[in-house]
């Protein structure tokens, strides 16, 4: 199928139950042909509009003429030889094209999706940024992610992270719509617990989450022990502060009761010294929350990884703190799949 007409025509994947109900009835279908169509995209996970038997024939045929099932077509599919780790490049229906990764730790089987073609944050130390800023992705270009890997390696995917390309609060309406469609219990129906969004701290989408109420884990990559510091390495300190960042953390867990994940990219010679450990327990205090400590993976530029060494002195100094301190070593780093690493700099390519 043409990339033309995928992208002119309406997408199946993406909308939510009401919306197929809407699509029957528009077509003089009954309402429950829209929920039977929701359970054959979402339940059912077909590849094809012709396999959903329950629906009448003519309404099949109509379906197949009008409309596209899925908006993503997934283009490679590449392995790591270290580890069971899958790195995926999809193309959109415009041709633009985004990562996702797969990874493996016994019976978790983790899905990194993206929320956007390139990023507008310009972390220092990231790949994505190098993209610029390209386009969102639809709830329905989100969720294809699952959909077309899943089908892909034929393995029960446990948890899905909103942590690839993009930052998802600045495609916060998408996000929450394609994690709704992940969790819905008639379709999808992967637990709230296991679906988790990042954020590097959009303080006020950071406000509106925790006043909806919503149920996913919710983390925010902190990556500096002092606002000067993560100004250098996170030019969006500037208009969202540290001390702004803390204080809706905190928020969230007086009105949500649950514990947020801070995330800590360690970068040599910038943020892995025993003061930064001291300044980070200072700055987190008694806030019930989770700290990852997150080795970084080198890319093309001027930050390295911090030495073993340095590393368990930095944790071993944070033994003290009221907070659980774990360390997060990334998959998938040797085909370029772990934290920091996604990026798709040529867009032309595959068209």
């Amino acid at each position: 199928m043409s990339n033309a007409r995928v992208a002119q025509e309406v997408q199946l994947v993406g909308m939510d139950i009401s919306e197929m109900e809407t699509l029957a009835a528009m077509h003089d279908e009954l309402p429950f042909r829209g929920k039977q169509l929701f359970h054959w995209v979402y339940k059912q996970q077909v590849d094809s509009i012709n396999a959903m038997n329950t629906l009448p024939s003519s309404f099949r045929d109509l379906l197949a003429d009008e409309y596209v099932l899925h908006p993503l077509t997934l283009i490679k599919k590449t392995g790591s030889d270290l580890e069971p780790t899958q790195k995926f490049l999809l193309q959109l229906p415009y041709g633009e094209k985004i990562e996702s990764v797969i990874m493996e730790e016994g019976k978790r089987v983790t899905l990194c999706v993206s929320t956007q073609v390139g990023c507008a944050v310009d972390c220092k130390f990231c790949a994505t940024a190098k993209m610029g800023f390209i386009k969102n992705l639809t709830a329905g270009e989100i969720v294809d992610q699952y959909l077309l890997i899943l089908n892909s390696i034929n393995k029960r995917i446990t948890n899905v992270v909103f942590m690839g390309m993009g930052e998802p609060f600045l495609n916060y309406q998408q996000v929450i719509n394609a994690a709704d469609l992940l969790n819905h219990k008639e379709g999808i129906n992967l637990s709230a617990k296991r679906i988790t969004i990042s954020t590097v701290g959009i303080i006020p989408k950071i406000m509106r989450y925790t006043k909806e109420g919503h149920k996913y884990k919710l983390a925010i990559s902190l990556n500096g022990s002092s606002q000067d510091q993560r100004l250098k390495i996170m030019p969006i300190s500037k208009t969202h502060s540290m001390n702004g960042l803390i204080q809706s953390a905190w928020d969230y867990y007086y009105i949500s009761k649950k514990l947020i994940t801070l995330e800590y990219v360690l970068l040599a010679g910038v943020n892995d010294d025993i003061v930064d450990a001291d300044r980070l327990m200072d700055l987190i205090g008694n806030l019930p929350c989770k700290l990852n400590l997150i080795p970084y993976n080198e890319i093309d530029g001027p930050f390295h990884r911090s030495s073993e060494e340095k590393i368990e002195r930095f944790v071993n100094r944070l033994e003290r703190a009221n907070f659980t301190v774990t360390i997060r070593w990334s998959k998938g780093t040797d085909i370029s799949g772990g934290c920091g690493q996604l990026a798709v700099l040529d867009q032309e390519s595959c068209n």
